[in-house]
């Protein structure tokens, strides 16, 4: 009994678990599908009229912008994911291959720094954006998605592990120096690491509402998710076409999770037993 109980509380478990996660992204599909008129009569999960009813994906997509939108992140999204592969690796590269004073206390300062809440330092943050003259510029969000987190660094640091240290011994006795080692033998031999970390940075920068919305406030350098946002002012009690833009903006992030999920798992597991 107690076995036939634990094995039915683990597959209940499972079940709500999916639930809380499917139901409201069938809510939102369901409801982009509908009319003004189905929303009126209908509850949040009624069936659509029409499942071709396509309308109110073309008005989010004109209406809301989204396909500059889509440009502005994609811009933002390839600089700052391309920047924190390369600071992110070097760091790790410098930390694991090297020894030098206060390396201990350097490590402590990046989880230091991880553990301070980022909306205690916005002013300060703000001031030396402005100062910069990246303000309302798509170079603004790009310089502070710059900073390697300090889990992008512990995935490489324990890819890195795995290496063996004699392929670099081998290639300075034919000459090579730091930096030559770094990008002929490190860095091919990453790309798990590189991989994970793009998914995971990616999806965090394509999600995120608050750097963009407050350092890129023009509509002209809206991105997916404030487009959706300001979307929402002259469509307040419209949720068939709100649902529909929040549709266009899960669309492309999942199907590139979907595609890459494997890369992900692979390694976070990879990196947690080197």
């Amino acid at each position: 009994m107690r076995r036939a109980l634990a094995v039915f509380l683990k597959y209940l478990s499972l079940v709500l678990a999916t639930a809380v996660v499917i139901v409201p992204l069938v809510t939102i599909l369901l409801t982009s599908l509908r009319t003004e008129r189905e929303m009126a009569t209908g509850g949040p999960l009624s069936m659509p009229g029409d499942w071709f009813n396509f309308d109110n994906f073309a008005t989010a997509f004109v209406d809301g912008k989204m396909l500059p939108a889509l440009g502005n992140t994609t811009f933002i999204l390839f600089f700052s994911v391309l920047a924190t592969v390369v600071i992110g690796s070097m760091t790790a590269y410098a930390i694991d291959r090297f020894q030098f004073r206060l390396k201990k206390l350097v490590l402590a300062g990046f989880l230091v720094a991880a553990l301070v809440p980022g909306i205690t330092t916005q002013v300060a943050t703000f001031q030396i954006i402005e100062g910069m003259g990246a303000f309302n510029t798509r170079w603004a969000p790009i310089l502070l998605y710059m900073g390697t987190d300090i889990v992008s660094i512990y995935i490489f640091i324990q890819f890195m592990r795995s290496i063996p240290t004699s392929l670099d011994e081998s290639a300075r006795l034919d000459g090579a120096n730091s930096f030559t080692v770094y990008r002929r033998i490190i860095l091919p031999l990453l790309k798990p690491a590189i991989a994970t970390v793009v998914i995971v940075k990616g999806v965090v920068i394509y999600n995120d509402f608050y750097i963009p919305f407050l350092y890129m406030p023009s509509r002209d350098l809206g991105t997916i998710s404030t487009s959706l946002f300001r979307f929402k002012g002259p469509y307040g009690a419209h949720w068939e076409v709100i649902s529909a833009g929040t549709v266009l903006v899960i669309v492309p992030s999942l199907i590139v999770f979907l595609l890459l999920q494997r890369f992900i798992y692979r390694g976070f597991t990879s990196g947690a037993l080197k």
